[in-house]
């Protein structure tokens, strides 16, 4: 067997733009979804959580990302809480193509997950962004939502330990958010990366037409915004597989009654084929919950070997 390439993570980052990512994944999206499965999985009473995310795009690809999250790592030992490597096959004879580095493959990925849900969903002439969340992905969301909204002119940054947010606003342009509810009630697009288990967003504070790209309550026992979100709120998301079933912001409102799976408008492949209009005016508020799923990954890894052989 020949020898495998692996592509670290400034690799990653050189052959994955978000501008042209973004633009891939609405192209894959018109294709057939790709078979998927996801694997998550703690040792009893852990906060630590290990993930296999297998996806098979049969004929064509597929491929496996081994994911670990160790929420104190950026206390602990200034490693990102989240890590990753993803291993690429072949779909017509099964040979394995390429190992990636998987944390910056997450990163591109998530932040173009968001974005292609921005360009679908919030309003062109959104002015101003609010960042919640300081970590590791922060800094990529913000770079994907500026490439699809050009109109965007100010950046707030909330994080509960200010000297993160006072990092991520000078490395960005941005600017600190002392208070996190006044800083909801001015923003345009609000991108939440954390992983809390109460509610940061309040329902009752989003001004008209805000846009919510929630992206951090990715298991099932967290939750970014509360129930006056939920209810103001138009629901899209990218994959219903891993939105319904795995991120706590649809799992627990569901769980309540107090929404049912007819709440959940659109996910991205029915967006991507106008199959729903998305945004129907420019006062209503639209919600776009991340979940993320073996498929996008897919997508995101099938794209950057893709730029190794047609650059």
């Amino acid at each position: 067997m020949d020898s495998i390439p692996f592509l670290d993570r400034a690799a990653v980052a050189g052959l994955a733009p978000y501008g042209k990512l973004v633009d891939h994944l609405y192209r894959s999206h018109l294709d057939p979804p790709a078979h998927v499965r996801r694997v998550v999985y703690s040792p009893p009473g852990s906060q630590e959580v290990f993930l296999g995310l297998p996806a098979w795009q049969p004929g064509d690809s597929l491929g496996v990302k081994l994911v670990t999250v160790f929420p104190d790592n950026p206390v602990v030992s200034a490693l990102p809480s989240v890590q990753a490597v993803y291993v690429l096959f072949d779909g017509a004879d099964g040979k394995p193509l390429a190992i990636m580095d998987g944390t910056e493959l997450t990163y591109r990925k998530t932040s173009a997950d968001s974005a292609l849900g921005s360009r679908l969903l919030s309003r062109p002439d959104s002015r101003t962004l609010l960042m919640v969340g300081a970590g590791g992905l922060a800094p990529h969301l913000i770079a994907a939502h500026r490439e699809v909204r050009p109109s965007l002119r100010r950046v707030l940054i909330w994080n509960r330990t200010r000297s993160k947010a006072e990092e991520l606003a000078e490395a960005t342009g941005g600017e600190v958010a002392d208070s996190l509810d006044k800083a909801v009630s001015v923003a345009d697009i609000i991108s939440t990366a954390t992983m809390t288990v109460e509610p940061l967003v309040r329902g009752e504070l989003l001004q008209p037409g805000t846009h919510l790209d929630l992206v951090g309550a990715f298991l099932p026992h967290c939750r970014e915004v509360d129930d006056e979100v939920i209810r103001r709120a138009t629901i899209f998301v990218d994959s219903r597989d891993a939105a319904v079933h795995e991120c706590g912001d649809l799992v627990i409102p569901l769980g309540s009654g107090l929404i049912d799976d007819e709440d959940i408008q659109a996910d991205l492949f029915e967006l991507c084929r106008a199959q729903h209009p998305g945004r129907r005016d420019r006062t209503q508020i639209t919600m776009y919950e991340n979940g993320g799923g073996g498929h996008l990954d897919l997508m995101t890894a099938t794209f950057i070997r893709s730029q190794t052989t047609n650059p």
